[in-house]
């Protein structure tokens, strides 16, 4: 099987396969590059965002940020009544940080997830136009 190429920073050329980081790791995307980008980007988001149970996950983070895997298996299960191992909560949260809509952060030996809502922004403002000239009544 043949060697990925890799750029200089060590990431793989030409995979097709972009992670959206938007200003937190400084890698603004302006002009036609975001235009180009952000279907891509979009695509994860409402992917993610497709499983109720994720929306559920997305939930709780906003109510509660920082949660441990193991606060977030317990809330779903005892406020949601979700029955679901700690591996496929894994594996959610997996596909909400892929799609860059939980953050997570280790501290010691434990690992935090906080929602990130700039992915959310981004498609929402997408679609919205400032109102030219519209006036109230």
């Amino acid at each position: 099987m043949r060697e990925p190429r890799r750029a200089e920073d060590g990431s793989v050329v030409g995979s097709g396969r972009t992670r959206f980081d938007g200003d937190r790791a400084g890698h603004d995307l302006i002009g036609k590059h975001m235009l180009a980008y952000s279907g891509r980007m979009a695509d994860d988001v409402f992917k993610a965002l497709a499983d109720s149970t994720r929306r559920t996950i997305l939930d709780e983070l906003a109510e509660r940020p920082g949660q441990t895997l193991f606060e977030i298996c317990s809330r779903l299960s005892m406020k949601h009544e979700l029955a679901m191992s700690r591996q496929a909560v894994s594996q959610h949260l997996a596909v909400l940080e892929a799609a860059g809509l939980v953050e997570s952060r280790r501290e010691g030996r434990y690992k935090f997830h906080d929602l990130n809502t700039a992915p959310l922004r981004h498609i929402a403002e997408r679609w919205t136009r400032p109102d030219e000239g519209e006036t109230t009544p």
